[in-house]
């Protein structure tokens, strides 16, 4: 697999990202090249002090970044030889086969969209963020790529979330879930409401509405959501379990006694935070695009730039995409007007 990493995208880069592309050099032996995009020099200097080196990179130059600050457009019209364009055009010039970007998602969705394009059929792509629940792992569809869809955009997003929970999670049938303020047939806004009669018709396993409890508890694969509701929940989701842990920690290290409850059931707490944790996962794939995208959290420590560098093999592999476009063809062909 060759992919192509926006070196200098994120808040810690490019430390971080070459520390991630020396863990994935490490432990993923099919990736066959990672071509690094970004300053030479920075870059050339940060594989140094890492003693980082191998024939399976390639520096590529980019002349500038989106920084966090910017507009979403600047990557295509102020910024057009930034590292995540320059990445995007390495995957159009089948150079590459994915982008992996920790840096600005607005950046990556609007260079997603505009340089790679949308598979045949797809309206609009949508940010597939995984979120562990107590039976594996449910997508999240959109978790920010689109703040204000069509009900038919929703359809897609459900269409192309059973499609990643099925080559990637295993799932066979995926659950599919309408996030909404109720369960009950009925409830919602004019958007749920509009998508929850065309879902009932859609090629999919369709479970009807459910809500933000649901998501964590209940035996659910892709929920679909706008993208402002996305990324609320993603946000919320994120924050709640940081401060939580902060909690534990701080009343399990309150007294000795604690301390050494803490310590016997330390291994306990280590899997309980790998389990929710982002870095576990990656990154969140921009589905609908033609060419793997993979969103990376923009504080993305070594570990979760490997990870996103492993979802984005995963994707290629199980040529998702492929699957992708034969499933939105075969639903336009069937609910054609």
């Amino acid at each position: 697999m060759k992919i192509a990493l926006d070196v200098m995208g994120g808040d810690f880069a490019p430390q971080n990202n070459i520390g991630g592309v020396k863990l994935a050099l490490e432990s993923l032996p099919n990736i066959e090249k990672l071509y690094l995009v970004g300053t030479p020099d920075i870059v050339e200097a940060e594989l140094a002090r890492q003693g980082v080196s191998s024939a399976k990179i390639q520096i590529v130059a980019s002349q500038s970044v989106v920084n966090m600050e910017d507009p979403s457009t600047d990557a295509l019209r102020k910024k057009r030889d930034s590292s995540i364009s320059v990445a995007m055009d390495l995957v159009k010039d089948r150079e590459a086969q994915a982008v992996v970007s920790p840096g600005h998602t607005g950046a990556a969705v609007a260079a997603g969209t505009l340089i790679l394009g949308r598979i045949k059929g797809v309206e609009r792509p949508g940010i597939a963020s995984p979120m562990p629940n107590e039976h594996g792992t449910c997508l999240l569809i959109d978790a920010g790529a689109n703040t204000s869809p069509k009900p038919s955009h929703l359809v897609q997003y459900a269409i192309m979330g059973s499609v990643y929970s099925k080559y990637i999670f295993g799932r066979q049938n995926p659950i599919v879930g309408l996030m909404s303020v109720g369960e009950e047939e009925g409830k919602g806004n004019d958007l749920t409401r509009e998508a929850y009669e065309l879902l009932k018709d859609a090629p999919i396993n369709f479970r009807g509405n459910v809500e933000g409890t649901h998501l964590f508890s209940s035996p659910l694969d892709v929920v679909v959501c706008d993208g402002f509701v996305g990324n609320v929940v993603l946000k919320t989701a994120e924050a709640t379990a940081k401060v939580v842990m902060k909690w534990l920690k701080d009343e399990l290290t309150a007294n000795p006694i604690r301390k050494l409850g803490a310590l016997i059931a330390k291994q306990g707490f280590i899997n309980v935070k790998k389990r929710g944790s982002y870095e576990t996962y990656g990154g969140s794939p921009l589905l609908g695009c033609k060419g793997v995208v993979i969103i990376g959290h923009g504080s993305s420590p070594p570990l979760a730039v490997m990870n996103a560098i492993r979802v984005a093999g995963e994707a290629i592999e199980h040529q998702v995409n492929p699957h992708i476009e034969a499933a939105i063809q075969q639903y336009n062909l069937t609910h054609a007007v």
